[in-house]
């Protein structure tokens, strides 16, 4: 069973029915008590930075939240925003974010000359290529090209070089995928990545 986590600010449906499509049982949560019970989360997310750490303060959730993924280390994958906010900050606003990962989150930056012939357009967005720069039971399967849905103007910047899982390419290199212990984040779509991520989201219900 996978929990789903409802801060009212992730299009919950989409991640529900693939999970349904792949044949995994999943629900949307949004107690504590809920939390306290969930095997493995999702944290799914999407908009802006300080609107989704202030959902995430309003919810309640924060202090049951850190306590099942630090200390009883159960599985979460955060999505998009959800990544993101697995993180300590971001460039796009002022508040905290979780600090499940040391890292940071900036905005595409195109403005050097060498980008200027590119015309590359923010947001990163459509379909692309990621590389796994690590083996875990979410990358294993990976065999040949592997591409995923992204829809994002900021991405990842994570302090230790360890914590990145997967990494694009659009414009330079970046983190899209992040992981450490139990926890997970990726910055794409995996619920509109089709067969990739259907196969990454069963990989996921299997940790």
């Amino acid at each position: 069973m996978i929990s789903i986590i409802d801060c009212e600010m992730g299009n919950l449906g989409s991640v529900k029915n693939m999970l349904k499509h792949i044949g995994v049982e999943s629900k949307i949560i949004s107690t504590p008590e809920e939390i306290k019970a969930a095997e493995k989360i999702i944290l799914p997310g999407v908009g802006s930075w300080d609107n989704g750490a202030q959902k995430l303060r309003e919810s309640g959730l924060l202090d049951v939240l850190n306590e099942r993924v630090l200390k009883d280390k159960v599985p979460v994958l955060g999505i998009c925003l959800g990544m993101q906010l697995i993180l300590d900050s971001s460039e796009e606003g002022t508040l905290p974010g979780l600090g499940w990962i040391s890292g940071e989150v900036k905005k595409f930056d195109f403005a050097a000359p060498e980008y200027q012939d590119q015309k590359l357009r923010i947001p990163h967005m459509g379909w692309n290529v990621v590389d796994a720069k690590k083996t875990t039971s979410l990358t294993e399967h990976f065999e040949g090209e592997v591409r995923f849905y992204f829809v994002h103007s900021y991405h990842a910047v994570v302090k230790n070089q360890d914590d990145i899982l997967m990494t694009c390419n659009y414009g330079y290199p970046f983190t899209c995928a992040i992981q450490k212990d139990n926890i997970w984040g990726v910055q794409f779509h995996p619920e509109k990545s089709h067969k990739f991520g259907m196969a990454l989201m069963k990989k996921f219900s299997e940790v």
